[in-house]
């Protein structure tokens, strides 16, 4: 499934382990993969201008369903020309389905086989979101690549919600597709559930793939589970869903987990980490991450981050550290910057890594760094 503008070529893949160089192309630009989408739910990245966004090295930015069609109303976004236009975004963005919703509001939802009933978490109104609406609402925000809607349950839990939930997904994906109009410039990607469970995931990227998705992506993780959890699902997932198409891990943000990511094969990201970190004062940097309310950062006169050339890094920590305690609002906007940058730098060299076949070399000196920052906070 896809419209003529919508293409995806692997450039190179590293010989040494499964991670790859690519390209997104889509009407309104080209994504270089592997990629870091900013999350912008309700058609704003917290705190930041697009242009500010832009200079980040971001290229594609993500929107949310069910937030959008709650507050403005996906006909008010609609009416403006189209989520970019109404943002000021000129680039691609991905909008999610509402998915996420069915876990992170799980309180205030019923699910059913036709649909999800939410209760808004803003005034308490009933609001209905089924696979049709879902993709008719991201079909209104005019969004370069519609998530379809899936069900995703919090992990651990028992295997049969967990099939049931992943079996649903399947058939939410088959009634997203049918729902697509074929007026909007527009590709679908699916999304593989089955919690930790090797045989449920398998299935799912089998039965999926048959439905010849755009895109896939791998859902339901980040929502509990350990990290060598999701990493051994990443690794019986990856392989079963198409090479010719791109693979996107949803809502995972700590850069260990993206580069363990990208060397198992993914090509796309996105997470609120980065930014929401930001705003508490908290910035990633190659030597682990730096807390800035912590006294010692006071008479600190060096940057976050020694060669990073975003606004942040014209400042010193101390300055920074002065802004939080201030409570300027200088403060989170300067460190989410930074964050954002760190991110896009960080996937860029991974790029050029795979480009020149020593991504495991890379992705080593990245790790001894942050491991050695952990070690240190131990002691």
């Amino acid at each position: 499934m896809g419209a003529a503008s919508f293409s995806f070529q692997v450039h190179v893949t590293e010989s040494h382990c499964a991670a790859r160089r690519g390209a997104i192309s889509l009407s309104r630009g080209t994504v270089e993969t592997p990629a870091f989408m900013p999350v912008g739910t309700q058609g704003t990245v917290k705190g930041l201008t697009v242009d500010m966004i832009r200079a980040t090295g971001a290229q594609m930015v993500l929107g949310n369903t069910y937030h959008l069609a709650l507050r403005p109303g996906a006909e008010v976004v609609e009416a403006h020309g189209g989520l970019q236009a109404f943002m000021g975004w000129d680039g691609p963005i991905l909008t999610d389905s509402g998915g996420f919703q069915v876990f992170s509001l799980a309180q205030m939802t019923k699910v059913s086989e036709e649909a999800v009933e939410f209760r808004s978490h803003i005034d308490g109104r009933l609001f209905e979101l089924s696979p049709e609406r879902a993709i008719q609402i991201q079909e209104q925000l005019g969004s370069d690549i519609a998530m379809v809607l899936d069900h995703v349950v919090a992990l651990p839990n028992d295997l049969e919600t967990i099939r049931d939930a992943s079996e649903r997904s399947i058939r939410w994906a088959e009634r997203c597709q049918d729902a697509a109009s074929g007026q909007v410039d527009q590709v679908q990607f699916a999304i593989v559930q089955g919690g930790l469970d090797h045989e449920l995931r398998r299935q799912c990227a089998t039965e999926l793939a048959k439905l010849d998705f755009a895109g896939y992506a791998i859902g339901g993780l980040s929502v509990g589970e350990e990290p060598a959890d999701m990493y051994r699902i990443l690794a019986v997932t990856c392989p079963v869903l198409p090479e010719t198409s791109p693979r996107y891990l949803m809502g995972v943000g700590r850069p260990e987990d993206i580069l363990e990511a990208v060397r198992q094969g993914v090509d796309l990201f996105d997470c609120v980490m980065p930014t929401r970190n930001g705003r508490n004062a908290l910035a990633f940097t190659d030597q682990g991450p730096l807390r800035l309310r912590n006294k010692r950062h006071a008479l600190d006169r060096r940057p976050l981050q020694e060669g990073c050339c975003c606004l942040a890094c014209r400042h010193s920590r101390g300055y920074l550290r002065h802004l939080f305690l201030a409570k300027e609002m200088l403060g989170p906007i300067l460190v989410s910057i930074h964050n954002l940058t760190y991110y896009q730098k960080m996937l860029s060299e991974a790029r050029a890594a795979i480009e020149e076949d020593c991504f495991l070399s890379f992705f080593d000196r990245k790790m001894e760094g942050w491991q050695a920052s952990r070690e240190a906070d131990a002691e």
